[in-house]
């Protein structure tokens, strides 16, 4: 069916909304877009602040209007009806445009698969995206090489544009790099979802949270990790494996990269190349730092907020964060300095849990 009528429609709500910041179906009513659709967009569009001007608009469909049975999808405002052969719980919502339909649904989640092995994922913001140690089969795979090509040959770009001031090409270039950094992220995290699937493998992941803020940054080394879109990648993996029932834990990022994985003693790194003064183990970086995750039973556990006692207490508990996620809780007297209490109760810098 030909949309165009109502989707000029549709934009004529986005702008009044974007000027009035309106949120009633009753001030465009003359505007005759169906009122399900026109609360959507009048929602949208009113509580944005930073957008100036309006190109166009999808119809949002919100799911009281949208009926689905015997793999068809109904809409009665619309007078539209679609196949839609997918096995789903429920629709939630539909954007059309010009030429195509965007159904957000809820779908059913697998039962999770007992698995024999573990995969350990390091990702990385040079060379690959991700490395993967398959503790059961003993393999090393790595994802996304071009990545970081891409991002370089685009930051070039972006320069030359930011300088001769070419600000809608620039917008343009973003999003054509974000797209393609998108479709790297999807195509990685369905070949690792895939492969653990046929190998009756769980997923191990860092618990990345913070990072941009604790590590130390060179400035070149700052900008590829404030590009990186690591957690988005994170996300593929997370849902994909819940589609198919693949089991995905966090683990406790910290001497991942430090470690030997072969004798658990701190080695040195330097650059991609890691090597052990223990044991003589040496390998490429991320291959050890992906064998130590997929070891690992060192769980992430979020850190408690700080804890202050009432007024008039003459004792309280010391937390600290990175005591808290060892599972050690320490309990002393305010007069005993607490930064001394924890100094004295840290643990051992070898990482022997691994």
């Amino acid at each position: 069916r030909d949309l165009s009528l109502e989707l000029e429609k549709a934009r004529k709500v986005a702008i009044f909304a974007l000027k009035t910041k309106s949120r009633s179906s009753k001030d465009v009513k003359d505007i005759r877009l169906k009122s399900a659709i026109a609360n959507q967009i009048l929602k949208k569009y009113s509580s944005n602040k930073k957008l100036k001007r309006i190109s166009s608009v999808k119809l949002t469909v919100p799911s009281q209007a949208i009926k689905f049975k015997n793999s068809k999808v109904r809409i009665p405002c619309l007078k539209m009806e679609m196949d839609f052969e997918k096995e789903i719980e429920k629709i939630n919502q539909i954007e059309l445009d010009k030429e195509f339909a965007y159904i957000s649904c809820s779908v059913k989640e697998e039962e999770k698969i007992k698995c024999d092995g573990w995969l350990g994922i390091d990702r990385n913001t040079t060379g690959h995206c991700a490395v993967i140690a398959d503790n059961k089969n003993n393999k090393v795979m790595f994802l996304g090489k071009d990545a970081q090509h891409i991002h370089k040959k685009y930051s070039k770009i972006r320069k030359k544009l930011q300088k001769s001031k070419k600000l809608k090409k620039l917008k343009t270039i973003k999003r054509r790099e974000s797209n393609i950094q998108k479709d790297i992220n999807h195509k990685i995290s369905k070949k690792i979802v895939d492969y653990a699937k046929n190998n009756k493998c769980g997923i191990k992941l860092e618990k990345l949270k913070g990072i941009r803020q604790t590590t130390k940054q060179t400035k070149s080394f700052k900008y590829s990790m404030n590009s990186w879109a690591y957690y988005q990648l994170e996300q593929f993996i997370e849902y994909k494996s819940k589609l198919a029932g693949i089991p995905v834990v966090y683990v406790d990022p910290s001497y991942t990269s430090q470690a030997c994985h072969k004798c658990l003693q701190l080695g040195n790194r330097n650059g991609k190349v890691f090597k052990c003064p223990h044991c003589g183990y040496t390998s490429h970086a991320d291959v050890n730092a992906s064998w130590n995750i997929s070891y690992s039973e060192k769980l992430w556990v979020e850190p408690k907020p700080e804890h202050r006692p009432k007024s008039g207490s003459s004792k309280k508990e010391v937390y600290n964060p990175r005591l808290i996620r060892e599972g050690v809780r320490i309990k002393g007297n305010t007069d005993i300095p607490q930064g001394a209490m924890a100094m004295q109760m840290q643990p051992t810098l070898e990482p022997l849990w691994l």
